[in-house]
């Protein structure tokens, strides 16, 4: 059986598990309070240093999930930052959902699995 490595790891989850050349990091919310953008930017920037500690980066994606507590109001910001942020020639699978969120203030929280560089 291949070595498990887990990464910021705290009572509840940790924050990246890597299991051979798989690299899964569990859902990221923003640290920022702000609107849609803003706190997609935040998500995206934390998912780079996670990936980046686990020795990947977003060109490896395999998939990403995305939860939205508004999927009607903040469909098309996040859309705007996935564009910026997600490499057009190494895009992963990806779905997208409403979820109501740990806290009131949350809009998007962000799971991705990537392969390790």
């Amino acid at each position: 059986m291949a070595n498990i490595t887990r990464l910021d790891s705290n009572a509840r989850l940790s924050r990246v598990v890597i299991h051979g050349d798989t690299v899964y990091v569990a859902g990221i919310t923003s640290s920022v309070k702000g609107d849609i953008v803003e706190q997609t930017r935040d998500v995206f920037r934390q998912i780079d240093g996670y990936l980046a500690a686990a020795g990947s980066d977003k060109h490896h994606l395999l998939t990403a999930q995305i939860w939205l507590k508004d999927i009607t109001a903040d469909f098309a910001g996040m859309n705007s930052v996935w564009a910026e942020w997600a490499p057009k020639e190494a895009l992963p699978t990806r779905a997208t959902g409403e979820v109501k969120l740990a806290a009131p203030d949350l809009l998007v929280e962000v799971i991705v699995s990537a392969a390790k560089k």
